[in-house]
């Protein structure tokens, strides 16, 4: 739509030209071109983000500290639970429960995304892999510690079910946006879980202060009143999605039956991965986006660590300092995004991705806590713009009648080998016993990710998303 959304009134909602505004069809190709993007449908799509960041800020500070310090505590002298002849403690079952559900659903969200492009269903897989991990994320604090199966079965399928929502949720991105106001509204889409997550992790600290006082006498009724919140907050901010949020495109093959339809999802898969020449553009960047991710999300998942072992921090300084970035994090995926409209979205990549060059660098002479914060800040100023700007290079390559399938690999590329950076991280740390070396060793990610991206012919790769469309 040339950079223009409007109401279905014919009021403007934005405009990214000079030109006087007028009513325009999103993208010629695309099957529904013709019904304007909505304010409410960008609303819904940004809430998706504010409600499941809920539950990946509250779950590496607080559901993490559930699962190994209270469901399966360390206690001296009382021998841990065995399964099999395998010891099953806190820290186990949460990096296997998290490894194994992200390995899941990295293979599932391609042939699942299939399936919701061939019958236009994207938005029922999203509302329902979002409930249900909602719903199964409440339930965690109700079940009984003599239970411990129970316990994981319930973290292990909510993990997966955040995992598998995140795929039908970028889906829509290509459908909400033109090639001019991607980046903007990628960056709109982060900024709100930046701001979710951070309010919902105000609200539980709130929570533990006046828990004395509303029935809540201990750290554990707390922690259990904590994960409730974090259930419900996910759920119910999902619900305008479930109201106003759609499918925009045509659905294909309805004569076929689910199990046909899922087969023959299959053999798309297999085509694609067959035929990735015909993509080769995106298939580099995808690549590129594989080993840079890999290092960014390993510096966010062992920052925990890293602020313990160096600098001897508590729980609830690093839940504030968590804090901090999801509420700086916040205005600088706005302000990325407003950047990468001006210099274009792979100079603006590889700008924030220098950046984090520097970061890595610098932690290795983080020996202070405000040293530490103020890295935390620089962190919080890229993490969202990084993030933002990479999947709208991603959708700006994805032909608009395989959004869910191709944004099913772009979260294949993001979780397919998720256990090889903290595997290098404590590999690293346990042999030189410095987290400072550690961490400076997933600069390798940051600076190979960084070189194929700086391959990549953004052009070449929107030309060849266009001639897909074509021949669909």
């Amino acid at each position: 739509m040339a950079g223009s959304h409007v109401e279905p009134n014919g009021n403007l909602l934005y405009d990214c030209s000079m030109n006087e505004p007028k009513p325009a069809p999103l993208r010629e190709s695309f099957p529904n071109a013709s019904r304007p993007v909505t304010r409410r449908e960008l609303t819904a799509w940004a809430l998706c983000d504010w409600a499941n960041s809920a539950y990946s800020t509250l779950s590496i500070t607080l559901l993490v500290a559930y699962i190994t310090k209270i469901a399966f505590p360390v206690q001296p002298g009382v021998p841990p639970l065995e399964y099999l002849g395998i010891e099953i403690t806190g820290l186990r079952v949460w990096g296997w429960g998290l490894g194994v559900s992200m390995f899941c659903a990295a293979w599932l969200s391609p042939v699942l995304g299939a399936m919701a492009d061939a019958r236009a269903t994207k938005w029922k897989w999203l509302i329902g892999t979002s409930m249900l991990g909602a719903t199964l994320a409440t339930l965690i604090p109700f079940a009984p510690i003599s239970q411990p199966a129970l316990i994981i079965a319930l973290f292990f399928f909510t993990s997966l079910c955040f995992e598998l929502s995140f795929g039908f949720y970028n889906g829509f991105l290509p459908e909400l946006a033109d090639d001019e106001s991607m980046n903007r509204i990628s960056g709109m889409g982060f900024a709100a879980g930046y701001l979710g997550g951070g309010l919902a992790l105000v609200v539980v600290l709130i929570l533990f202060s006046v828990g004395p006082s509303i029935g809540l006498p201990d750290k554990i009724m707390q922690a259990r009143a904590g994960l409730v919140v974090m259930g419900l907050w996910w759920g119910l901010f999902m619900i305008p999605a479930a109201l106003w949020l759609r499918d925009r495109a045509a659905p294909r093959n309805l004569g076929r039956g689910l199990a046909s339809t899922a087969v023959h999802a299959m053999g798309e898969v297999f085509h694609t991965l067959q035929n990735v020449r015909a993509f080769s553009v995106l298939s580099l960047f995808l690549l590129g986006y594989l080993i840079y991710n890999e290092g960014i999300q390993t510096v966010m998942s062992q920052a925990g660590v890293f602020g313990e072992k160096v600098l001897s921090m508590e729980a609830s300084e690093l839940m504030l300092l968590v804090l901090m970035i999801q509420l700086v994090a916040a205005p600088a995926a706005l302000g990325v995004g407003w950047i990468s409209d001006r210099i274009g979205a792979k100079t603006t990549l590889l700008l924030c991705l220098c950046i984090w060059c520097g970061l890595l660098v610098a932690a290795y002479y983080v020996h202070t806590k405000p040293q530490f914060w103020i890295m935390g800040v620089v962190v919080a100023l890229v993490m969202g713009g990084t993030q933002a700007v990479g999947r709208s290079i991603m959708g700006s390559m994805t032909p608009e009648s395989k959004t869910a399938e191709f944004m099913g690999f772009f979260n294949l590329s993001a979780r397919a080998t998720s256990m090889v950076g903290p595997i290098l991280f404590t590999e690293v740390m346990k042999h030189t016993g410095s987290a400072n070396a550690a961490i400076l060793s997933l600069l390798i990610f940051i600076v190979i990710g960084m070189v194929v991206v700086s391959f990549v012919n953004l052009q070449r790769g929107m030309q060849q998303a266009k001639l897909e469309d074509a021949k669909a």
